[in-house]
């Protein structure tokens, strides 16, 4: 089957700047697809050409088996789009949202209505229907706009930064609306700088970093292609005794970084490598032993950790 996106040399630039640079990815039928990098790596700017609000500057798109230079208002009439920003009418209802959302897609209000119940009930709002907007919960607005973007019953969901400056708890609730749509095999594309979501929610992703993709895979396959079974991350007092305790920690495993905060060391086995930084006279203020994870994987691929900018 020919994939729902595919892009080739996929270029996008603002004047001088390169924000996408040549990338080649495919998003097949019912897969759950990712971007994952830090802020700037040109996530947005692919998602905005893929929902056909950006023009592409050089390469190849295809979305839904068209050409969105060409097919743009049939392609969005296909699409469920969850905005980095929320931008939901705040002086409305709830209801309201669903309301007039749906009537943008030319369908009949018993269809709508019937379809805006099934959707509250989803996101767990029934009982805010009536509620406006405005005031209610970041965590809140997020499933409303996931609820919207479903209005239409698209073949395609990108989620921009979906969960964004939620607390855990309602990024949380976020991510199980999310997983119950992957289990009913609804494709989606979502771009995000949270490594943990990526893992939760993404049968395949592509790592960017700095406009271009540095790895693609699931994320156990990409934990297992480029980073060590598990980390010894190492805390001290300050950074006097960090940088002097850096001679002694390497060859301890089989790779040592120095990041502002802490001393990452690289191993297959943690507790040995515990014991031995013991054994060598370092001692941490604090050890911490954990599974290597995507972060890991954009560390060892970009030396560079997904915070930084």
């Amino acid at each position: 089957m020919a994939p729902l996106v595919e892009g080739r040399h996929l270029t996008k630039r603002f004047g001088e700047r390169i924000a996408v640079d040549a990338i080649d990815f495919r998003v097949e039928a019912g897969e759950a697809f990712g971007f994952l990098g830090p802020n700037g790596a040109g996530k947005t700017s692919t998602m905005r050409m893929i929902g056909c609000v950006s023009p592409s500057t050089e390469g190849d798109l295809s979305v839904l088996g068209m050409d969105p230079r060409v097919d743009g208002a049939r392609i969005r009439a296909r699409l469920g789009v969850v905005p980095q920003e929320d931008n939901l009418d705040t002086e409305l209802t709830v209801w309201e949202n669903l309301l007039i959302y749906g009537r943008y897609f030319d369908l009949p209000r018993a269809e709508i209505r019937a379809r805006a119940e099934e959707l509250l009930d989803f996101v767990q709002l029934s009982e805010r229907r009536d509620d406006r907007v405005d005031p209610l919960s970041g965590g809140m607005k997020r499933r409303l706009a996931i609820a919207r973007a479903l209005v239409n019953k698209p073949d395609l969901i990108l989620l921009d930064e979906p969960t964004t400056g939620l607390d855990p708890q309602a990024r949380h609730l976020v991510w199980d609306r999310l997983y119950r749509l992957k289990r009913e095999g609804v494709t989606f594309i979502l771009t995000t700088h949270y490594m943990d979501e990526a893992e939760q929610l993404c049968d395949r992703l592509v790592i960017m970093d700095r406009a271009r993709i540095v790895a693609e895979g699931s994320p156990r396959e990409l934990i297992e292609r480029y980073a060590t079974r598990e980390v010894v991350e190492l805390r001290f007092a300050d950074h006097v005794e960090q940088d002097a305790a850096l001679p002694r920690l390497a060859g301890t495993g089989d790779r040592v970084e120095d990041l502002a905060d802490r001393v990452l060391v690289y191993t297959a086995d943690g507790e040995a490598t515990t014991a031995a930084i013991h054994g060598d006279g370092v001692v941490p203020e604090s050890v911490l032993v954990r599974r290597s994870s995507l972060e890991d994987v954009f560390l060892l691929l970009t030396g560079r950790t997904l915070e930084e900018d």
